[in-house]
């Protein structure tokens, strides 16, 4: 489904457009947690998150004809994002479905980049199914959050820029949603560094992948209201988990309070605003549910929150 050569490409595909983001160090933040820590900032990416190496992968490689159709998804509010901006950027037309309760700041950054956003109710409506029926009658491409090959090689292109820069890591941490950031990730990493352990993080109240890997098969949790939304997914995709059970070390859990202690220290320390979803592997180093290699490289996916949003989780 997804190779390192796949990441390769896409990252050859992605020059120039996508920023490279930076590495960022912190020996505070070293000294907190016994290890030598690389953050991969990828809230400094276009739109403010990761999604936007998968969404322009995916939508660069649409013929013309499907181009002027244009393109569907559904994403509470970081893939919706990344594909208005990709599909602004390649010349067609987005249509999004976000939920009712999505962050507003992330609500108005997609209209902001020209898409049409339809609203629903996460907890009662099923947005896979809303998303094909939306395909089939406006004939429009669905490009899915995490669960296609091209989004999880997009993906992976950061874990490649953060090897290419650190160098061999004993351990790379990553935030778990849908699983297509880790899987492309780990695809690469593993390839490069065989030994490296991989560590997913997960909210404790949204741990679908963390179930399915013990149960080793995707199992569904409820929809979860932890306050990183982005992470809030009710079950693995179908291609992300066949990847992350085979390349996946491990998968800890942090609960909502360790993640706004983690979203503090990076503001107060590190000096970087960064959302819920993207705080969790900092989270989990804190805490002590990963035990700290020599050198661990840690993603923080994204840093889209609105200021009233961002101090009331601190407040």
């Amino acid at each position: 489904m997804v190779s390192a050569a796949d990441v390769q490409d896409a990252a050859e595909r992605l020059a120039g457009v996508a920023h490279r983001t930076p590495v960022v160090t912190s020996s505070t933040l070293d000294e907190l947690v016994g290890a030598e820590v690389f953050l991969k900032c990828e809230n400094f990416q276009r739109m403010g998150a990761f999604k936007f190496r998968g969404a322009y992968n995916a939508i660069s490689r649409l013929g013309p004809e499907q181009l002027r159709r244009g393109v569907v998804a559904y994403s509470s509010g970081n893939h919706a994002q990344a594909v208005a901006l990709a599909c602004r950027l390649l010349g067609t037309t987005a249509v999004i479905l976000m939920p009712e309760d999505a962050p507003a700041a992330k609500l108005a950054a997609t209209r902001g980049y020209g898409a049409e956003v339809i609203t629903f109710d996460r907890y009662t409506e099923d947005r896979e199914q809303l998303g094909r029926e939306l395909a089939e009658e406006r004939g429009l491409a669905l490009v899915p959050p995490y669960d296609h090959p091209h989004i999880m090689a997009g993906q992976g292109t950061a874990a490649l820029e953060l090897l290419a820069e650190t160098g061999p890591l004993d351990a790379l941490v990553v935030p778990v949603g849908g699983g297509g950031l880790i899987a492309g990730c780990a695809t690469v990493a593993k390839a490069r560094h065989p030994g490296i352990r991989v560590v997913g993080v997960e909210p404790d109240t949204a741990d679908d992948t963390h179930r399915s890997l013990a149960a080793g098969e995707r199992v569904s949790t409820p929809v979860s209201r932890t306050i990183a939304d982005g992470l809030a997914v009710a079950t693995p995709g179908e291609l992300t988990f066949s990847v992350n059970r085979r390349l996946v070390d491990e998968v800890v859990l942090v609960s909502d309070d360790e993640v706004r202690a983690a979203l503090r220290l990076t503001f107060e320390r590190l000096k970087l605003v960064v959302e819920p979803s993207g705080a969790v592997g900092i989270a989990a180093l804190l805490t002590g549910r990963i035990t700290a290699p020599r050198r661990v490289g840690v993603v923080i996916s994204g840093g889209n929150i609105g200021v009233e949003r961002f101090a009331e989780l601190l407040g």
